[in-house]
């Protein structure tokens, strides 16, 4: 028998993070939101309701660990108002694009799936992007490689090539908006 010190194998942060009871600053918004949540799948607001959402709400975030999302911690007031007007803009034109071609006389329309290689490899952005191009009616996002940065959408109505570059050229316009709304600064060098 050897007198050497045994060494333990480091766990992982994600391990140790498992084991932790407590609640750390950065989740209080994600312990809020599943409290709620679970107030209104009982449809009470008591004591008790909350305190078992609690519980509840730790064991979960524990049992399902997710990594934390990475923000810039910057916001362009400007740039967000834009993103939101653009936004706004072709959800309405689509919503009555969409509508026309429901109750529009002719075969139905042509649709496509595309792949749109993102700039940016923030998930946060990537995940903005997908769920505006999701909002916004006529296309949706059928999958998503994180790894590439790459968005497969499903469009409707595109008979022609034109169509399908006007819908990539929207995905990155998008995406640019988001960028300098809330992008780091390192995303808007890369930007220009």
């Amino acid at each position: 028998m050897s007198d050497a010190p045994v060494e333990l194998a480091e766990e992982s942060p994600r391990e140790a993070r498992r084991r932790e009871f407590g609640v750390r600053l950065h989740e209080l918004p994600l312990v809020i939101g599943l409290v709620v949540l679970w107030m209104m799948l009982w449809h009470e607001v008591s004591p008790l309701s909350v305190l078992s959402g609690l519980v509840i709400a730790v064991f979960v975030m524990r049992l399902f660990y997710l990594p934390p999302v990475e923000l810039a911690g910057r916001l362009n007031v400007w740039w967000t108002l834009k993103y939101l007007g653009y936004f706004f803009w072709h959800l309405a034109r689509a919503s009555w694009g969409v509508a026309w071609l429901a109750v529009r006389p002719g075969p139905p329309p042509a649709t496509s799936i595309i792949a749109v290689r993102l700039h940016t490899r923030s998930d946060f952005i990537m995940t903005m992007v997908a769920l505006t191009n999701s909002l916004i009616p006529g296309s949706l996002v059928a999958e998503i490689d994180r790894f590439r940065s790459t968005l497969y959408l499903h469009v409707l109505n595109t008979p022609t090539q034109r169509e399908l570059t006007q819908m990539r050229r929207s995905v990155y316009t998008i995406e640019r908006l988001l960028l300098r709304a809330v992008g780091s600064k390192h995303e808007m060098r890369a930007l220009a």
